[in-house]
């Protein structure tokens, strides 16, 4: 029916209308808090380029935890800061490391906050790479076993699900076996499987003092333009044994989340990452946009795409929101 008597604004008129025939909803059950822990005690250091984040120390890292639990929010990523580096990113797997270290304290005192860990090398490593490099590369194979080690570690502190990032050719497959030898067979892995080369990772590679010491990632990394590859991406990782694939970042790949979603119809996680939170904080504070919609209209498009989880620095204060 056409205009006069199809009226698309008689249920725009009010708030109570608008909210009984919404169609998207973003609850605070959609999101995922990322933490990042560091050595040390009284640590609460600020990170210049994410506004509101900060490197914590285990028991403010524990506090911070009481309080996304207290908001409504289900679940949180830890990232790692190590005391030392090395070539091989060694600490990664340290059973007294910061990550596993607050694994325990807040699996002892929240134990209702389910507990993701991010399995990578960048920020372990001296060179700020996602492995072990022979020559000016990494090599993918080398990197598997450090991955492993890394994730086995995490498991037997406490984590939930362990999710690597570091995009190895058979990562998936490798953790997999090792976890299901380990008699970890319960426990999930969330894949980054579709994470491309960004420059929206910026801000987060100061909060993760993880910035490649030479070269880039753009030989593991995903090349942005290629949509058809993520989806044989994500297609290997579920085959590998992954129980939710993620495309990150969020924003610049809604139609990589909507396609992943159709095609796969499998719990599908987005990372709405470091640049994106960065540009919302940003034009808040100098007054250029208001921050709170800003905020919730772009994580509503990310669950409108087919998001089921939004990894988000936001998620703590959406969630007290939302409630």
């Amino acid at each position: 029916m056409a205009f006069p008597i199809s009226r698309p604004r008689r249920l725009r008129r009010n708030e109570t209308l608008r909210r009984m025939v919404r169609e998207t909803r973003l609850t605070p059950d959609d999101l995922i808090q990322p933490y990042f822990v560091c050595p040390g005690r009284g640590v609460n250091r600020q990170v210049g380029a994410m506004p509101g984040v900060a490197q914590m120390s285990v028991e403010n890292a524990l506090r911070a935890a009481r309080e996304t639990h207290a908001a409504g929010v289900p679940a949180i990523i830890l990232f790692g800061i190590p005391q030392y580096k090395d070539a091989q990113g060694s600490e990664a797997w340290d059973d007294n490391g910061p990550v596993q270290r607050a694994i325990r304290e807040i699996k002892e005192h929240v134990p209702g906050l389910a507990v993701i860990t991010d399995v990578c090398m960048c920020e372990y490593t001296d060179h700020g790479h996602c492995g072990v490099i022979v020559g000016n590369d990494v090599d993918n194979d080398a990197t598997l076993e450090l991955l492993v080690r890394e994730a086995l570690s995490h498991v037997r502190a406490g984590a939930d699900m362990v999710a690597p990032s570091d995009m190895m050719d058979g990562r998936v497959a490798a953790i997999r076996a090792a976890l299901d030898n380990e008699n970890f067979s319960h426990i999930p892995i969330l894949a980054y499987s579709a994470k491309f080369a960004s420059a929206f990772y910026g801000p987060f590679r100061e909060a993760a003092e993880s910035a490649p010491q030479f070269g880039d990632r753009r030989s593991y990394q995903m090349d942005p333009p290629n949509g058809d590859e993520a989806m044989r991406e994500i297609a290997l990782d579920l085959d590998e044994g992954a129980d939710i694939v993620m495309v990150k970042p969020a924003l610049p790949y809604l139609d990589l989340i909507y396609r992943a979603k159709h095609e796969f119809n499998v719990p599908i996680a987005a990372y709405n990452v470091s640049g994106e939170y960065s540009m919302i904080r940003a034009a808040g504070i100098n007054g250029w946009l208001d921050e709170e919609r800003a905020t919730m209209e772009m994580l509503t498009a990310i669950k409108r795409a087919g998001a089921d989880l939004i990894l988000t620095y936001f998620a703590t204060q959406v969630a007290q929101r939302l409630r």
